[in-house]
């Protein structure tokens, strides 16, 4: 399953030009099995891939007691990928300090502030995240039903204060086939600590496909096949460099 994935992989950074010879790629690396996966993905792709390539990962450590990235540590030493774990306050500043009632957007922009300024420091010309394609449609449906916006994540993102591109590999990968492939090579995925896990909006759009998958068998193919042909910017492959700011969604 990991070389199907794989092929996806290639193909959305074929079709989007993700990578450059002599790129750095910063990998955010949470611990969950999206971002496990794609560690493996580009370890094993930039053996062959014709463009030279190098990576690193970097964890944001949510400052939660629960959290352990000593199994993913193991993993990167293993590989001989190199690996920063940089500590943050998020998990006080979210829930302590602010109290927020719905803390994803917060804790997102936070964290993905730091790995951008972290991934910059060392030297990284590309931030890869391990956004998929159900990642996409549930971001779109967020987007239509809580903003009024017809928006989701480009598989390219310039970031223009930061003067780097975001990269999203697995745009093309379903969550189903990543589930599979981390379950079966046995990933160290680190268990979740947030209290609100299972009760954001995100879950609530999950749930929302997956019964509307049952009555319509392909709905995820179908808004899927719709982003693709859309004008949603960053999805032209003929055009697929974009500038947008750091806060995007």
């Amino acid at each position: 399953m990991l070389q199907t994935i794989m092929g996806q992989a290639r193909r959305a950074i074929d079709d989007f030009n993700m990578i450059d010879e002599g790129d750095k790629i910063a990998i955010g690396l949470s611990g969950g099995k999206d971002s496990l996966t794609m560690l493996h993905a580009l370890y094993y792709l930039r053996k062959y891939y014709p463009k030279k390539f190098d990576i690193m990962a970097i964890t944001i450590h949510p400052g939660s007691d629960t959290f352990k990235t000593d199994e993913l540590e193991k993993l990167c030493k293993e590989l001989g990928i190199e690996y920063i774990v940089y500590q943050s306050n998020i998990a006080e500043v979210v829930f302590d300090i602010r109290k927020e009632k719905n803390p994803c957007s917060l804790c997102a922009n936070m964290r993905r502030g730091m790995l951008n300024s972290i991934a910059i420091e060392n030297g990284c010309t590309k931030i890869a995240l391990a956004h998929h394609s159900d990642d996409a449609i549930e971001t779109l449906l967020m987007s239509i039903l809580l903003n009024g916006k017809i928006h989701t994540f480009a598989p390219v993102t310039y970031l223009s204060r930061s003067d780097v591109k975001v990269i999203r590999p697995f745009i093309y990968v379903s969550e189903k086939d990543i589930r599979i492939t981390a379950r079966k090579n046995n990933y160290p995925v680190v268990g979740k600590c947030c209290p609100r896990d299972g009760f954001t909006k995100r879950e609530y759009m999950k749930d929302l496909i997956a019964s509307l998958n049952k009555d319509i068998p392909k709905v995820k193919e179908h808004i899927m096949g719709a982003i693709k042909r859309s004008d949603i910017q960053g999805w032209k492959q003929q055009d697929p460099k974009i500038e947008e700011d750091d806060n995007e969604i």
